[in-house]
């Protein structure tokens, strides 16, 4: 049995809570916002039992009284959030950053190694489950994913990782080659770059739509070619991740030699996916492009293989919204890793830390 801290709020969050209660952990949690009561909820789906939500007022006690932290929250809180727990994580104390994006695991490493603690950092490419709130009190787990990628820093640490993830969430993870490969990972920036282009005025009319029934033979076409640019900058660095069908296959349990059109066909026939985004406040872009397509259009050049496309959606999102999202992504911009050659950045990642290149 392990004492978890889960720093977030959200339907994440407390679909984590729920499931590891239900293995027999003892979880803890605090919320960046601090506006968060203790209360029973109760959780339906893939996890079915009540939990108790014991929120912690103080981030260090949280992470005070915990054996492992597991962050849980949207990925424009996480240096806020880094910065707040860097002081009292003790060596050796593993932080689970799920899911990982714009090399957040580096930038925790920079804090650690900056007051002289080494402690197991574990960045996981997506959520280990997925989750609404329809209430306060209530959390609907959707889907336990088959499979979740991950990586640990500083290298010599990967199979200790493996083992306290499997402890919690068992057996359902793929240890990568580095960081960089859970970087190229997360296919939630491409595939709702695809989904947001193409249903914007839905988004800005604050429609009700289905998002897996507007996944379109041509939206399809889109996410495909999406994933053949992402596919072909992770060979080029000589990394293996898994395609756009492996992913809808292991989240959805769709047969994965489908067509991707087929794929979402039959997302639908089983009421799979809910609704689209009704705003367009959405993470799918204000989290996702600047934290998702940031860093594989950074890999790219780094790689020589361009991201044409990525790059074409982020110009084009950007105008549409009116803001520079290319410049919002604050933990590549902290990093300084347009600074860094690609075997600085492969060092980094294999020390934990880009003070080790620098």
């Amino acid at each position: 049995m392990k004492n978890v801290g889960i720093i977030g709020a959200g339907a994440i969050a407390c679909g984590y809570a729920a499931f590891l209660e239900q293995a027999g952990h003892s979880v803890r949690l605090w919320s960046p916002r601090g506006n968060c009561a203790s209360r029973r909820i109760k959780a339906e789906g893939a996890v079915e039992t009540p939990c108790e939500l014991r929120f912690i007022d103080s981030v260090g006690t949280l992470v005070d009284g915990a054996d492992v932290l597991v962050l849980a929250l949207p990925a424009f809180g996480h240096r806020a959030v880094l910065d707040a727990l860097a002081p009292h994580i003790r060596p050796g104390q593993p932080v689970i950053i799920s899911s990982h994006t714009a090399f957040g695991a580096l930038y925790l490493g920079d804090l650690l190694t900056g007051k002289g603690v080494v402690a197991p950092i574990i960045a996981w490419s997506t959520t280990a489950l997925t989750a609404k709130m329809p209430a306060q009190d209530v959390v609907r787990v959707g889907n336990l994913r088959a499979r979740v990628d991950m990586s640990v820093l500083p290298e010599g640490q990967a199979d200790a990782g493996l083992a306290l993830c499997t402890s919690l969430f068992g057996e359902r993870f793929l240890l990568r080659d580095d960081l960089l490969s859970i970087a190229l990972s997360n296919l939630n920036p491409q595939n709702h770059l695809g989904i947001a282009l193409c249903n914007a005025t839905r988004m800005d009319k604050g429609e009700i739509w289905s998002q897996v029934g507007n996944m379109t033979p041509m939206v399809a076409r889109l996410l495909e070619a999406l994933d053949s640019e992402r596919l072909a900058i992770a060979a080029g660095l000589g990394l293996s991740v898994r395609t756009v069908h492996e992913h809808f296959h292991l989240s959805y349990h769709v047969p994965q030699e489908a067509a991707l059109a087929d794929m979402f066909a039959e997302m639908q026939r089983r009421g799979l996916g809910g609704n689209g985004p009704a705003t367009p406040s959405s993470r799918y872009v204000t989290e996702d492009v600047p934290f998702g397509l940031v860093p594989i259009i950074l890999l790219g050049r780094l790689s020589g293989r361009q991201a044409r496309l990525h790059q074409a959606g982020l110009d084009l999102i950007s105008a549409m919204y009116g803001r520079d999202f290319a410049v919002e992504c604050d933990l590549i911009e902290a990093l300084r890793l347009d600074e860094l050659s690609l075997d600085a950045l492969r060092d980094a990642a294999r020390a934990g830390t880009t003070r080790a290149v620098r």
